[in-house]
């Protein structure tokens, strides 16, 4: 005998695929408000918020795929442009976590840098250079936090990367201390980017745009763990609801 909950489940799917569209989405919106309705406020929320961050999730992933391959993030926010312009041509840059090399490639093509890129994903690694080639850019696969490319930089860029680190400081302290470089260029999400992250953290419910993501900082939180890593924000701005950030050695800091 099938169950009452896969049969139901079973004739969702087909009502998905078979429908109008227009259709579905009146269903699902009905469903789910004569559900909410039922529920308190407070359990609501939790349900609301729980469908939330799965659409969040197949937003994502189609959005790739509408992008075949680049996530249209690159494109929309022109991020790269901020990390461009504070480049300097020649210059040596550690692109810590570089993913698939969007980033590196920009820095070397439109800013004259030497780019090394680093990711522990060898499937990111090998589609950066398949995507991606230029005489100054290298791609190696690594994990920073054991291991760096060999030799001097002038400065590391770490994109959308502090926030999955648990020890945020001391890495900052070592990489610098590695590599030798005098600039941090960064990229965080933003704990204060909507309304909804500090509600959701209320009610229990997953509250990062990642769930792999240690933290999402707070402007002050952001700042602090740079001064622990003896670090000062030089230039900044918030955008996205991320920071974007340049950050050099507090005994390198202008006065």
């Amino acid at each position: 005998m099938i169950h009452p909950l896969r049969l139901l489940y079973a004739m969702a799917r087909i009502a998905g695929r078979r429908l109008p569209t227009e259709w579905v989405e009146g269903l699902a919106l009905t469903t789910i408000n004569a559900k909410a309705d039922r529920l308190t406020p407070a359990q609501g929320l939790r349900f609301l918020f729980r469908l939330d961050n799965r659409l969040y999730e197949y937003q994502s992933r189609l959005a790739k795929d509408y992008g075949h391959g680049d996530h249209p993030k690159h494109r929309l926010t022109n991020y790269h442009d901020f990390f461009v312009a504070h480049a300097i041509q020649g210059e040596r840059i550690l692109d810590v976590g570089c993913g698939q090399g969007q980033l590196a490639f920009a820095l070397a093509s439109r800013a004259g840098a030497v780019v090394t890129g680093i990711d522990l994903s060898l499937e990111n690694i090998e589609r950066a250079k398949a995507l991606f080639s230029h005489p100054s850019l290298t791609f190696v696969t690594g994990d920073a936090l054991t291991a760096l490319p060999s030799g001097r930089f002038d400065a590391v860029v770490l994109s959308n990367v502090l926030e999955h680190l648990p020890q945020r400081p001391e890495f900052l302290r070592r990489l610098l201390a590695m590599t030798g470089a005098r600039r941090v260029l960064l990229r965080v999400p933003m704990f204060e980017r909507d309304w909804r992250v500090p509600l959701k953290q209320a009610l229990g419910i997953e509250w990062r745009a990642d769930p792999t993501h240690e933290t999402e900082h707070t402007h002050q939180a952001f700042v602090e763990d740079l001064a622990d890593a003896s670090l000062v924000i030089v230039q900044e701005e918030i955008r996205w609801g991320e920071i974007w950030a340049v950050a050099v050695p507090s005994d390198q800091a202008p006065s």
